[in-house]
């Protein structure tokens, strides 16, 4: 079998390698191509992810290229993983919103909606020579931010994909720890959108054990997740982490006001895990792959390949897919991140409870724009921009709407065709 990486000059390319070297029997790859057009990258990355394989003794082969067709043709799965404009963009996305008191990030406000719209055309893009070169049956696994907005892009344009997160597993692997239990014991009712999740369930043996967490282990994963205890009590479930920016906004806004941007510290690891990837001596993955983020991306994104290129029978995995009529308030197009059977056929959402009004308000809310950050992503416009902001729940504001599209217009011209030559 062949996977190819389309971002392969990622750091996180080795937390990749690393998983599908410890799931041999599984998952029979055995070459792996990573795709990028950072040569210098990607020849580091390259050479210690086969290092990394042949310590662990698995004899896939690993090849890399910057021919994008080359890389595809005969893959049985295309994972993609990539950052367009680099870290230099996220820092951007991360501190342009402050000038309005918006939070900086760069999945969701207006940082998320920048990444959006210099995303978008080119994943579509690499979409189109995937089914054109590799064909029709060739999976694509999107792990690119904003996974819900870019997943639904190429559901919309008709491509075989599906929209992977490592929130979901962390959040198994840290209840699991929690509740001294397996982590393939830990079934999770995790809803919701992309970076817009809360667990309304724990699963272990059919006993769900999420009362016992939020009463004895609620300070712990405040400590995660930045969302305080009452309240995960009071609304009965568990925000993900990024449920911060939206719960407590104002209060992260002036932290990030006083601190780096994340970019920053990440470039930094970056640089610091470059240099470890070069070593000819270091042959398993470093302890600071961690602080890189993604943690346990290797896992689920080698358990959903496995499921959907050779899995026997239906496996479950939380992941983001076409709702459908899974949440019966949003619209049938809408991808939502729920657990899903997933097998050689596709990935199918399982039937979810009605939602709190706590919660489904928000998602409704945030579907919404959504819809027409991709509308803007796809037809360009900086009027679309402006409507996208203005729907979003964090901005909300025609004022500042208006401030945040000419800005990041002004700031994303090189990656926005139809913005080049607009004033500032």
């Amino acid at each position: 079998m062949k996977l190819t990486v389309v971002g392969g000059g990622s750091t996180y390319t080795p937390e990749l390698v690393d998983g599908i070297a410890g799931r041999r029997t599984s998952l029979a790859v055995d070459e792996i191509v990573l795709v990028d057009p950072d040569a210098e990258r990607l020849a580091v990355v390259g050479a210690f992810s086969q290092r990394l394989l042949e310590h662990a003794g698995h004899p896939a082969r690993v090849r890399t290229t910057s021919d994008l067709d080359e890389g595809v043709d005969g893959a049985s799965a295309v994972l993609l993983q990539l950052r367009v404009g680099g870290q230099a963009a996220r820092a951007q996305d991360e501190t342009f919103p402050l000038v309005c008191d918006c939070v900086g990030q760069e999945t969701t406000g207006a940082g998320g909606l920048a990444k959006a719209l210099r995303t978008v055309p080119v994943v579509l893009d690499i979409a189109d020579r995937v089914r054109a070169v590799a064909g029709e049956d060739t999976w694509i696994v999107n792990f690119t931010n904003p996974v819900g907005i870019v997943t639904r892009a190429l559901l919309q344009a008709g491509h075989r994909a599906v929209g992977l997160c490592n929130v979901a597993i962390t959040f198994q692997r840290w209840t699991s720890a929690l509740l001294g239990v397996d982590p393939e014991s830990v079934r999770l009712e995790h809803v919701g959108l992309n970076h817009l999740t809360w667990e309304r369930g724990v699963f272990v043996n059919g006993v769900d054990r999420l009362p016992e967490l939020l009463a004895h282990h609620a300070e712990a994963l405040a400590e995660h997740i930045g969302v305080p205890a009452p309240l995960m009590r009071r609304l009965g479930m568990v925000p993900s982490y990024y449920l911060k920016y939206f719960y407590d906004h104002d209060d992260v806004v002036e932290k990030q006001k006083s601190s780096p941007p994340r970019a920053e510290v990440v470039a930094a690891v970056e640089k610091e895990l470059l240099d470890l990837y070069g070593d000819v001596n270091v042959v398993t993955k470093p302890e600071q792959l961690a602080q890189r983020g993604g943690a346990y991306y290797s896992e689920a994104a080698v358990q959903l390949v496995h499921a959907l290129t050779g899995g026997t029978g239906a496996e479950q995995h939380v992941v983001n897919v076409r709702n459908g009529r899974t949440l019966p308030f949003l619209p049938e197009d809408a991808v939502i991140e729920v657990p899903a059977a997933v097998t050689s056929q596709g990935a199918r959402a399982l039937p979810v409870e009605p939602l709190e009004p706590s919660i489904s308000g928000l998602i409704a809310h945030v579907t919404a724009y959504e819809h027409l950050a991709l509308d803007a992503a796809v037809h360009g416009g900086r009027d679309r921009v402006a409507d996208a902001l203005l729907a979003h729940p964090l901005v909300g504001q025609h004022a500042i709407a208006d401030r945040l599209a000419d800005e990041l217009v002004s700031r994303n011209r090189d990656f926005l065709p139809w913005a080049k030559g607009r004033g500032a």
